[in-house]
């Protein structure tokens, strides 16, 4: 499971459902589970943790440019893009302002120097 430090779980658990299309296995006032491979974890903490994220979500898959937008629609914020030798993503920002990535489809041996 990868588990996000956050002061309103269920706030960004319901950002990453929709944009997962994951369903809750556990959901309380503090913590919130969204199911997957791997699984989600949304931990309450008095104060998360500032500046870079140390490990972030890389997404991938169809149209990226629909994607993007989509992700928009759900309140997440575009923060810049890459281009590298024919390989492409966009680094974004959820809700509460942790980064992750949104990448061309490529295949699982590809391994693209992105960071969010």
């Amino acid at each position: 499971m990868v588990t996000f430090d956050c002061e309103r779980p269920r706030t960004l658990a319901g950002f990453w459902r929709e944009a997962l299309q994951a369903e809750p296995v556990m959901e309380t006032d503090d913590f919130v589970i969204l199911g997957g491979r791997p699984a989600l974890g949304f931990q309450r903490v008095e104060r998360p943790t500032q500046g870079k994220n140390r490990v972030h979500l890389d997404l991938s898959g169809g149209d990226r440019a629909h994607e993007v937008a989509r992700l928009v629609e759900l309140g997440a914020q575009v923060v810049r893009n890459h281009d590298v030798e024919g390989f492409s993503w966009t680094v974004m920002r959820d809700p509460l302002g942790n980064e992750f990535c949104v990448g061309d489809p490529h295949e699982p041996n590809d391994h693209p120097a992105s960071s969010a």
